[in-house]
């Protein structure tokens, strides 16, 4: 099952720049990884006019659009799915699932903190908080990363999460 772990923290505490630079990192150790944002407040991928806006106007429950380097799908939803529903519906061919968001979901949570931002912790281990990545020093039982150490916790990661992966062209 591919591992989900959610980054979250307080707005504007700095979750999608640490995504932007944990992705090219794990990347870069030869790891495939996904995200998926979480937006409480609904969103537009289509714009007014395009064909596959066209087709979802007309009543389309399902569009994709295709070309040679990706591929995009437009569903509608009954509900907010949890992680492990995108997961089991959505994603696959991956090594891990980074999310942005999904405070109250069950994953495992890294949270982001900036003590000029912030007063206090969003998440305790209680709600599945496995690290914090931060310019405070906090003593509660997790791993404390500096918000420039993205190698460290890329180690953290992959020790915790990716070790298991099989090298490529390796059998068991």
């Amino acid at each position: 099952m591919i591992p989900i772990i959610s980054i979250v923290g307080k707005s504007d505490s700095g979750k999608t720049t640490l995504i932007e630079k944990l992705v090219p990192e794990l990347t870069r150790r030869g790891y495939r990884i996904a995200t998926v944002k979480h937006d409480t407040h609904g969103f537009e991928v289509d714009r007014e006019g395009k064909d596959s806006w066209r087709h979802k106007q007309a009543g389309a429950h399902t569009v994709v659009i295709s070309s040679p380097n990706k591929v995009a799908l437009i569903r509608d939803v009954e509900k907010d799915f949890t992680l492990e529903e995108i997961r089991e519906k959505l994603i696959q061919d991956v090594d891990l699932i980074l999310s942005e968001g999904y405070k109250k979901d069950v994953q495992p949570k890294i949270e982001i903190f900036r003590k000029e931002k912030h007063k206090e912790l969003l998440c305790s281990k209680e709600d599945h908080l496995i690290a914090v990545v931060t310019n405070k020093p906090f003593k509660i039982g997790v791993p404390c990363f500096g918000l420039d150490d993205t190698a460290g916790l890329a180690d953290f990661i992959e020790k915790k999460f990716l070790s298991s992966k099989v090298e490529p062209g390796i059998s068991l």
